[in-house]
């Protein structure tokens, strides 16, 4: 487990448009709410999960996705960035361990906190 928590963190730096790549990945009654940058990667927050994909070698032409499924989140605390701390950051506790999300500042991290607490609730 202590694993997957190392390796388990994101920033998520702006938000952007929904790709159009997402689309093949949802399912009936799944719905894009918002979807972030990240440094090389992007994120999408459906209505059911956060998805993340993450390319992976020189090319990025790999590419990994990670799915979390609003149902498996036990609890998650949110933390707004501070004077000299420049992210705000949301943890979230899973079945499956401990994920951090850092937000930049240009990312409402209260537009999150509500799509996140939709899901759960």
């Amino acid at each position: 487990m202590a694993e997957l928590n190392a390796m388990m963190g994101w920033t998520f730096v702006q938000e952007i448009d929904v790709p159009d790549s997402v689309k093949d990945l949802l399912v009936d009654g799944e719905q894009a709410k918002v979807a972030y940058k990240t440094v090389r990667d992007t994120a999408v927050v459906t209505n059911k999960r956060i998805i993340i994909s993450d390319k992976q070698g020189m090319t990025g032409k790999k590419v990994e996705i990670y799915t979390i499924p609003f149902k498996s989140i036990n609890m998650y605390s949110t933390e707004n960035a501070g004077t000299f701390d420049a992210n705000a950051e949301i943890q979230l506790w899973t079945r499956a361990g401990n994920f951090k999300l850092n937000l930049n500042k240009k990312v409402d991290i209260r537009k999150l906190d509500k799509i996140i607490a939709e899901g759960i609730l």
